[in-house]
């Protein structure tokens, strides 16, 4: 007995779920199809005039959509739970937009939560829908949003529009809307919060028969498809404009990137003349320096004077073989030349120089006495 009452209530445990399941099916397929609806009456009635509040038919647009993103929404009221297509359910989907659209460049959701005379999270989500109609970019800001899955799963219950595939049918709706100039008042009693979105159903419920025409005949049938592409025409149309006016927007920013590249280049090159100008300076102060160094060398060592200026030479041995001195005074005076290396002796008298020294030496050296310094005393 009690075997069969625990089958019973598992049985209408999946009988109530999976009708659940259908009712939200059912919602789903029916707030999508309202909202095309929606969008093709809105694009059939604009003219050149901006369409503002008092259009009806942009009312019934924004009603239905704050019920898109309200679907499924996990607000939690006060007395208990709500039911999709209530008022109170209506609060809460602006917590959503404003973090998984703030990864668009250039979004309004920083100047809306500014505004001063808007408080509550309804009155919030609804300025958001005028403001992102009239920057066009209502499509892109939802398809941000759906690309946050992980934001996205935590604001709304599995079920929900937002998480399955009609999300992406709305998104392609919602590009149309790119072709009509809306203009709003971001004011009054539409945004404060407290009146309730009702949508109104009559506009897509009237069918209006012909009275020149039979019930079924194939010239009907040829207005029917006429009436088809026309409106498929009129869709593209609008999505034409829109990718018209994205192709103007990436033109600009092409614009201004290249400009930023000119003057980035501007800087580079005003850069590498700076640092010729600075390498010219440095090599102006190593040249004076050498000047100072030469005027504080003694007047007594003036070859070695006259060797500083060439500074800018190798100091490698530069001294003339032996060769070039004349016979056996030069091979005797051969201790005369150190072994380490001096500058260029081009600007010395080397026959003056030689005799001098090696008188000097002759005086007083040894045979067996190591090369040493000109000039230098007698050992002890």
């Amino acid at each position: 007995m009690e075997a069969s009452f625990v089958q019973t209530t598992m049985a209408l445990g999946l009988s109530s779920k999976k009708a659940s399941s259908r009712n939200v099916a059912v919602e789903r397929k029916n707030l999508i199809t309202v909202c095309r609806f929606s969008v093709k009456t809105l694009l059939e009635k604009y003219t050149a005039e901006p369409i503002d509040d008092s259009s009806e038919e942009f009312v019934n647009f924004a009603a239905i959509l704050e019920q898109i993103l309200s679907h499924r929404f996990k607000a939690c009221a006060p007395a208990g739970p709500v039911s999709w297509f209530s008022s109170d359910g209506q609060r809460g989907f602006w917590d959503y937009i404003r973090l998984a659209c703030s990864k668009v460049p250039n979004n309004c959701v920083s100047s809306i939560e500014n505004m001063e005379n808007i408080s509550t999270a309804r009155a919030k989500g609804r300025a958001w829908i005028r403001v992102a109609l009239m920057e066009k970019r209502m499509s892109e800001y939802i398809t941000t949003a759906l690309r946050d899955t992980r934001t996205t799963r935590r604001f709304y219950d599995s079920g929900a529009i937002m998480l399955r595939d009609e999300a992406t049918i709305l998104t392609g709706m919602l590009i149309g809307l790119s072709a009509i100039d809306f203009s709003f008042c971001l004011k009054g009693e539409v945004l404060d919060g407290k009146t309730p979105v009702v949508i109104d159903y009559t506009p897509y419920l009237k069918f209006t028969q012909s009275p020149y025409l039979p019930l079924v005949t194939d010239e009907d049938s040829w207005y029917s498809k006429w009436h088809k592409m026309e409106q498929k025409f009129r869709i593209v149309y609008a999505q034409k404009g829109y990718l018209e006016e994205l192709v103007r927007l990436r033109e600009s920013q092409l614009k201004d990137l290249e400009a930023e590249n000119r003057r980035l280049q501007l800087q580079l090159e005003e850069a590498a003349a700076q640092n010729q100008r600075e390498k010219r300076e440095l090599e102006g102060v190593i040249l004076e320096l050498q000047e100072q160094l030469t005027g504080l060398i003694p007047s007594d060592h003036a070859p070695l004077a006259q060797g500083s200026k060439e500074l800018t030479t190798p100091l490698v041995n530069q001294w003339p073989s032996l060769g070039t001195l004349n016979g056996a005074e030069g091979a005797s005076n051969s201790k005369l030349y150190r072994r380490h290396s001096f500058m260029s002796t081009e600007p010395l008298s080397a026959e003056a120089s030689l005799s001098s020294d090696s008188q000097r030496l002759g005086e007083g050296t040894r045979d067996e006495e190591p090369w040493g310094p000109i000039g230098s005393s007698e050992p002890n």
